[in-house]
């Protein structure tokens, strides 16, 4: 690998990582960036998505003085998650690569709607964070691990959209729950495609790397923004990252 290449890979990396924090869709910045490098675009993914993990735990860990009091969320969703994302991932890996483009641009667009019209809807539904809401918001986060094991675009777009729809709770404390979920969701990923994919290591390794100073990053600077800009802002990264993917983006 030349200067060059790691040196583009490692700023792609610290740039999704801190989006990764943020809002997700951090695969914007680092999927595109492999593709331009030439690698394919299955192999681009699947690094993607194992370089991705670390920029997860540094968003969590960021968040994690909104993490307190969340311990009874985080074993329930944490579970569901994961096995939607041994189901997600094997789907990318048995299903087609023009299935695969043609999908995920509209799923980014339906999680970052969700998103927009969350308060509207809390509104209208409001009452107590109880068991109920916990199961919905398992089922939801099923649906997100499969669509995270699939591609990992848009993530926290689409599970802050699922859990603000069915947990009583300020989008920053989301926001961590978000993290944590998703660093669940890479991590088994990460086992699946590093014992049944290929995986292009040197700049697997960058991209993680430097994702880990990005998600801390993005942490300390998220937890500054107010609640309405911080959400607004998410919203808008969606829609960018939707145009882009839906007019070619991937390649």
């Amino acid at each position: 690998m030349e200067l060059f290449e790691g040196a583009l890979i490692a700023g792609a990396g610290t740039a999704a990582g801190a989006i990764n924090a943020l809002a997700g869709g951090g695969s914007l910045v680092t999927f595109p960036t492999l593709l331009a490098l030439g690698y394919p675009p299955v192999l681009a993914n699947v690094t993607n998505t194992v370089a991705a993990f670390p920029g997860y735990v540094g968003g969590a860990w960021g968040y994690r003085a909104e993490l307190r009091g969340q311990r009874r969320r985080i074993l329930p969703l944490a579970v569901v998650t994961a096995l939607g994302a041994v189901a997600g991932s094997a789907l990318l890996l048995l299903g087609s690569e023009g299935t695969f483009t043609a999908v995920v641009p509209w799923l980014i667009l339906a999680s970052t709607l969700l998103l927009a019209v969350q308060p509207a809807i809390a509104r209208l539904t409001a009452r107590s964070d109880g068991p109920e809401r916990l199961t919905w918001a398992s089922l939801g986060q099923l649906g997100v691990g499969v669509y995270g094991g699939y591609f990992n675009a848009g993530l926290g777009i689409m599970m802050l959209g699922v859990m603000g729809m069915t947990l009583n709770d300020g989008i920053q404390r989301l926001n961590a729950l978000k993290s944590v979920m998703s660093a669940v969701a890479s991590v088994v990923s990460l086992i699946f495609f590093v014992a049944f994919a290929t995986v292009a290591w040197p700049a697997a390794i960058i991209m993680a790397v430097s994702g880990l100073v990005g998600g801390w990053i993005g942490a300390r600077v998220g937890r500054r923004i107010p609640p309405t800009p911080l959400r607004w802002s998410i919203v808008a990264f969606g829609l960018v990252l939707f145009v882009v993917l839906l007019t070619g983006g991937l390649g």
